[in-house]
């Protein structure tokens, strides 16, 4: 397997980028593909707090922590790499890995690259398309519309979807559904993938005591992003059965 690196992020905050990592990462690991994680979130990674093992807090301005990304893609028992880049930090991310030459070793063949674009309901997120277009050429690109907190999208008029999308070619569209806000907070207390949660065990292993109701939630919520997942044919990029990257 050809390594492959999934950035998830985002230029605006608040739209939920961490969840969408947890969920990618639940989601390999279901699908038996070792993957481990970096969280640029410095220095106290929230993607590291619910998936300690396989995630390490990284700094992306620092040529080191570029090298311990990147250097190690084929050494790297885990072929796949998700990178869950902090708010406001994806363009500087991608800026970043130009700088370094990724881009080009992508084109070439090296590396598969997945940009999982989560973005916003306002037109100032579609304004983030802009500035990434340039990275995008050779790029498997993903817009995530995330529902957290019930957030309604307006859908593009034509005129619209034009201005911003002549410059990138999306791969397709992931919609992730909402889930329910007491679910979502006891996931949150819990402090473990969304996967261990369901299982009503600890991070530790541990029986737990999560009820029976939320847990029931959170596997139909997982279930239906994992088919949203599959519909885009996320396992076929990775196995090198899509965009030829």
């Amino acid at each position: 397997m050809k390594p492959t690196v999934i950035v998830v992020g985002a230029d605006k905050g608040g739209v939920g980028k961490t969840t969408i990592a947890r969920a990618v990462l639940d989601f390999l690991s279901l699908n038996n593909i070792q993957t481990r994680a970096f969280d640029t979130e410095t220095p106290r990674g929230t993607l590291h707090r619910f998936h300690p093992d396989e995630t390490m807090i990284v700094d992306l301005t620092s040529t080191a922590d570029q090298m311990k990304i990147i250097d190690t893609l084929n050494s790297s028992q885990a072929k796949v790499s998700v990178i869950d880049v902090r708010a406001g930090g994806l363009s500087p991310a991608l800026e970043a890995l130009d700088e370094i030459g990724f881009f080009d070793a992508v084109k070439a063949g090296e590396f598969r690259f997945i940009l999982l674009h989560v973005i916003g309901p306002s037109i100032a997120s579609l304004d983030e398309i802009a500035e990434i277009a340039p990275y995008m050429t050779d790029a498997n690109y993903f817009m995530v519309k995330n529902h957290v907190n019930d957030t309604t999208f307006f859908e593009w008029d034509p005129q619209t979807h034009a201005k911003y999308f002549e410059d990138v070619n999306t791969t397709g569209e992931i919609t992730i559904p909402k889930l329910g806000e007491l679910a979502y907070e006891q996931v949150e207390l819990a402090g473990t993938p969304y996967s261990t949660f369901i299982a009503n065990q600890t991070a530790e292993g541990e029986p737990a005591d999560h009820s029976f109701v939320l847990r029931g939630y959170v596997r139909t919520w997982l279930a239906r992003v994992a088919d949203e997942f599959e519909r885009v044919g996320l396992l076929d990029l990775i196995n090198g059965a899509g965009k030829g990257r």
